[in-house]
This record gives C-alpha cells, sequence and structure tokens, in this order.
C-alpha cells in the first residue's frame, strides 16, 4: 500500500493508497443508491454538513461492512499515528462516512469536523476543471481541497492545497478548517467519501 506523511505545517497529514476493489464497490454502490430516491432520501446527510453541493449521503453500516472501510481506516490511521508519531492506536470509533456528489459550480466553505481524525478520498474526478477567467493567472484552485492551519509564519505556509486524484485519500485532524472549491466546463462529477471518527484520548492530544 501506498503510504505517505506529509508535514506542509504545523500537523501532520497522512496520505494513503484506497485499493481499487473498494474504489469499485463504492462507486457501484453510489451509482445504485443514486436511482433509488427512497433509500438516498433516508441516507442524506445534507442537513448535517457544509457544503453547498448537489447531494450528501451517509454510507449504510452494512454496506461499511461488507467493504471493510472501517478496518481500511482504522489500519491507516493506526499506521499513520505509530509512524509519524509514536503513537499507538487503542481505540477508532466511525462517527459518520458520507459520500459528496459535487458538479459544474458546487462547493463547500470553509469548515471543520466533529471527532478527532478526518478524512477524504477520491472516487471520481473530472478530466477537466475548468479555466481561470484571467489567463495569466499561475494557480488555479478550481475543485481543488484546501487545509487551512492558522496564518502566514516565517518559512511556513498556512495553506496546503490538494489537487484530487482517484484513489488517493487523505486524513487530517478533524479541527483542521478546509474549503473545496467549485470547478466549472464541465458536466462531469467529483466524487468524494469522507469520515469523522473519535479515537482514545491519548492519541486526540495530537497537534
Amino acid at each position: 500500500m501506498s503510504f505517505e506523511i506529509l508535514r506542509p505545517f504545523g500537523p501532520s497529514i497522512a496520505k494513503v493508497t484506497i485499493p481499487n476493489q473498494i474504489i469499485n464497490d463504492m462507486n457501484q454502490y453510489i451509482d445504485d443508491l443514486s436511482v433509488n430516491e427512497e433509500k438516498i432520501s433516508k441516507l442524506d446527510h445534507g442537513q448535517y454538513l457544509a457544503g453547498n453541493v448537489t447531494n450528501e449521503f451517509r454510507l449504510d453500516i452494512e454496506f461499511m461492512q461488507k467493504i471493510k472501510w472501517a478496518e481500511f481506516l482504522a489500519q491507516s490511521c493506526q499506521k499513520w499515528l505509530l509512524d509519524g508519531h509514536n503513537i499507538s492506536l487503542k481505540k477508532f470509533d466511525i462517527i459518520a462516512s458520507w459520500v459528496v456528489k459535487q458538479f459544474k459550480n458546487d462547493y463547500n466553505p470553509i469548515h471543520y469536523h466533529s471527532g478527532q481524525i478526518s478524512g477524504v478520498g477520491y472516487l471520481k474526478i473530472p478530466e477537466k476543471m475548468g479555466e481561470t477567467k484571467q489567463k495569466n493567472k499561475k494557480l488555479n484552485h478550481n475543485g481543488k481541497l484546501v487545509l487551512i492551519d492558522g496564518s502566514k509564519k516565517f518559512v511556513c505556509t498556512p495553506t496546503y492545497v490538494i489537487t484530487p486524484q482517484v484513489g488517493d485519500f487523505y486524513f487530517f485532524p478533524s479541527y483542521m478548517m478546509h474549503t473545496v472549491y467549485p470547478f466549472s466546463e464541465t458536466s462531469d462529477e467529483r466524487r468524494s467519501v469522507s469520515f469523522n471518527a473519535k479515537i482514545d484520548d491519548d492519541a486526540a492530544k495530537l497537534r
């Protein structure tokens, strides 16, 4: 399994690769669920989330158990804390895991999550996210995730910009502010999966 610990600023971030089988199973589950209005209505999670997006819904427990989703998250989180901070994780309890279906002009404002650990991974990404209005711009944040920690400091940036790639999954402290920019010029879907979890108190002191 590909695994990196990133330190763009104070708190570390873990970048993990989602197994292909989980990606395929989850995309099939989401595609099937998207045409089942009754079930998707029961799983709707939008009222608890900050996003101004097309659709946000929880993964049901039976499906998460079937694909061993909690095991993947817990093992990855354990490796992050042990390798990066010499902390052995004793408890990992998922509060919720949900899917975000984002389309043209959808966005997620700056926000943070509950619990102690959060994360996001990518299941589908548009081939193109659109150009900047001013063609001479060096940076194009369309459809990107930005993690935020504090303010600008000497030789330290307060932001970390993530370009989504299918299969990439990022873990970060749940208090970390973050945002997702809208994209344009495409009808394709940007599909991600996120979670919040509680861990044991000693590990939760990570900063």
